[in-house]
C-alpha cells in the first residue's frame, strides 16, 4: 500500500520541509505476486504551505496542517512549522481540552468546536477533518468575534438609527406638547403638593369631561388611594417591627436555654467543654447542652430540629428541656433517647423531627457512654493522629415512631482525647459556587490543627466554615461542640 513518510526538514541537501511517498512494486512469479522493490518520491511541501496560507477566514482566521503525530506541518506562525505540535502547544498552555482535540484531529474525526486559539489565546471556532490521502488533517479556525462582526455593525447601526429616530421623536412631541400642557398647570401644582406628601391639598374643580377633566378626577382618586395605601403601610410597618422585635426577643429566650458563660466548669481539671450556634434565622432549630450529673459524669447532648424558624425553635426548647430532665434521672444514653423520643411523639402534629447524639463521660476514669439518634458521626480527635469518625449505633431520629429503640456504646477516653460533634450545618454549609463544605474537608481542617483546648477546636471549624461560605447565604444552622478529656 502507498504510504507518506511524517514531515522533515531536509537539512543539508534541499534545506525544506518535504514529505516522503512510499509505492511498492511487484512481479508476478510462478502465479504470485513477487515485490520487487519500493519507489519513492521526496515532495517538497512548500507548495501545501503557500495554498493553506493563502486561506484567509475574516479578518485573522487561517486554516493549518498537521501530521499523523500532530506535528504542524503548515501554521501562520513559522515557530510552530516541525518545531511544535499540537500536543505540544496544549502541555504549553496546560489546556488538557487541546490535547483532547489533538487526539480526535490525528484519529481521522471531522467536528467544529469552540476553541482557544493557539498562538493568541482568542475565544474561537475550529472546524477540522481528515486529509484521507496521508492521514494528516487540516484545520481552520477563526475568532468568535469576527463571525458576529457583521451582525455587531448592523447592530451599531440599527442602534444609530433608533437613538437618531428617538431624538427626533422627543424633539417632535416636545413641539407640540408645549400647546397642550398649558391648561396642566394648575393640576402640576397640586399635584407637586400631593407628590411632597400634602394627601390633603386641592384639586381644582372641572365640570368638563376632556383629558384634563379625566386626569383630574384620576388623580382625586389617586388621592384617596394614597390615603389608604399609606395607612396601610404604618399599619404593616408597625406590625413588621412588631414581629421583628418578638422574634429578637424569641432569640434571646431561645439562647437562655443554652450553656453560656464559656469557659465552663473552671473549677475542673478533669476536662473542658466548649460550644458554639450560628443560626440561619433569628431563631433556629439547633441544640447543645451540657450538665454536672454529679461529681464524676458530665452529660452532653447536639441536636438537629428538621426545620427552621419559631416552629423549630419551640421543637428544640421542647427538646433541650426533655434531654436535660431525663439526663438528670442518671438513666444510660440510649434509654434518654428513648424516653425523650416517647414524649416528642405524643401529640407531634407538625410531625416534625430532631436527630440527637448524646453522651455521658466519667471524667474520672474517661469511660464514654454515648447513644444517637440519626445525628451526624462525631470525630474522635486523639493526640499524635488523625481524626477519626465515631462509630454510632443505628437509631432513627426522634419524634417519628415512638417505638424506636436506641443502643449505648461505650469508649475510653485516654489522657487528652477530645469528641467533636457538629450538625449537618457544618458539611452542608455552602460556597458562592455552591459547593458543600463536606465532611472530608471537615476532616481535613482538623487533621491540620493539633489537639488542644475544646474551645480552640471549635472555633478552628467554626472559622473555617465561615471563611469557606464567605459569601454565600447561609442556609442552615450551624453549631459544633467539643468535649476534651484532659485526665482524673
Amino acid at each position: 500500500f502507498p504510504l507518506w513518510s511524517e514531515p522533515y526538514f531536509d537539512e543539508g541537501v534541499c534545506n525544506i520541509v518535504m514529505a516522503t511517498y512510499s509505492v511498492p512494486f511487484y512481479w508476478r512469479e510462478g502465479g504470485r505476486m513477487q515485490i520487487r522493490g519500493v519507489a519513492t518520491a521526496d515532495v517538497s511541501l512548500s507548495w501545501l504551505k503557500d495554498i493553506v496560507s493563502s486561506v484567509r477566514i475574516y479578518q485573522s482566521g487561517y486554516a493549518f496542517v498537521i501530521s499523523q503525530n500532530g506535528v504542524f506541518v503548515t501554521h501562520p506562525d513559522d515557530r510552530l512549522i516541525m518545531k511544535s505540535s499540537i500536543f505540544s502547544v496544549a502541555e504549553a498552555h496546560g489546556d488538557q481540552r487541546l490535547r483532547t482535540l489533538g487526539r480526535a484531529m490525528i484519529h481521522g474525526e471531522q467536528a467544529f468546536v469552540h476553541v482557544p486559539d493557539f498562538s493568541t489565546g482568542k475565544d474561537s471556532w475550529l472546524y477540522y477533518a481528515p486529509l484521507p490521502a496521508n492521514g494528516w488533517a487540516v484545520g481552520v479556525i477563526f475568532p468568535v468575534h469576527e463571525l458576529f462582526a457583521d451582525i455587531e455593525d448592523l447592530n451599531r447601526k440599527v442602534l444609530f438609527i433608533g437613538i437618531a429616530g428617538f431624538v427626533f421623536l422627543l424633539f417632535a412631541i416636545a413641539l407640540i406638547s408645549g400647546t397642550i400642557t398649558r391648561p396642566l398647570r394648575h393640576l402640576d401644582r397640586t399635584a407637586s403638593e400631593i407628590a411632597q406628601g400634602n394627601l390633603d391639598a386641592e384639586l381644582p374643580l372641572v365640570s368638563v369631561n376632556d383629558e384634563i377633566g379625566r386626569l383630574t378626577r384620576s388623580f382625586a382618586n389617586m388621592k384617596v388611594a394614597l390615603k389608604e395605601h399609606m395607612n396601610n403601610l404604618a399599619a404593616t410597618t408597625a406590625a413588621k417591627e412588631r414581629i421583628e422585635s418578638e422574634l429578637k426577643i424569641a432569640r434571646t429566650i431561645q439562647m437562655s436555654f443554652l450553656p453560656k458563660g464559656f469557659p465552663s466548669f473552671q473549677e475542673r481539671e478533669e476536662f473542658d467543654v466548649f460550644a458554639t450556634l450560628e443560626p440561619a434565622r433569628e431563631v433556629g432549630g439547633d441544640l447543645y447542652d451540657f450538665s454536672l450529673l454529679d461529681d464524676s459524669h458530665l452529660f452532653f447532648a447536639i441536636g438537629d430540629v428538621s426545620d427552621k424558624g419559631v416552629p423549630a425553635a419551640l421543637f428544640m426548647a421542647v427538646t433541650k428541656t426533655l434531654l436535660k430532665g431525663m439526663a438528670e434521672l442518671r438513666l444510660p444514653p440510649s434509654e434518654i433517647l428513648e424516653r425523650v423520643n416517647l414524649e416528642l411523639c405524643r401529640e407531634n402534629d407538625s410531625m416534625m423531627f430532631v436527630t440527637v447524639f448524646c453522651g455521658i463521660l466519667n471524667f474520672k476514669s474517661g469511660q464514654l457512654t454515648y447513644s444517637n439518634a440519626g445525628h451526624e458521626p462525631p470525630l474522635l480527635l486523639r493526640p499524635g493522629m488523625g481524626p477519626e469518625w465515631m462509630e454510632l449505633p443505628p437509631g432513627l431520629v426522634l419524634g417519628v415512631d415512638e417505638d424506636s429503640r436506641y443502643e449505648t456504646r461505650e469508649l475510653r477516653l485516654q489522657t487528652q482525647e477530645l469528641v467533636l460533634t457538629y450538625t449537618d450545618g457544618v458539611t452542608e454549609a455552602v460556597n458562592i459556587e455552591q459547593q458543600l463544605f463536606s465532611s472530608n474537608r471537615l476532616r481535613s481542617v482538623l487533621e491540620t490543627i493539633p489537639v488542644s483546648s475544646a474551645e480552640r477546636m471549635v472555633q478552628a471549624v467554626a472559622d473555617a466554615v465561615k471563611e469557606y461560605s464567605s459569601g454565600a447565604q447561609q442556609a442552615d444552622d450551624i453549631t459544633v461542640m467539643a468535649v476534651r478529656y484532659k485526665g482524673p
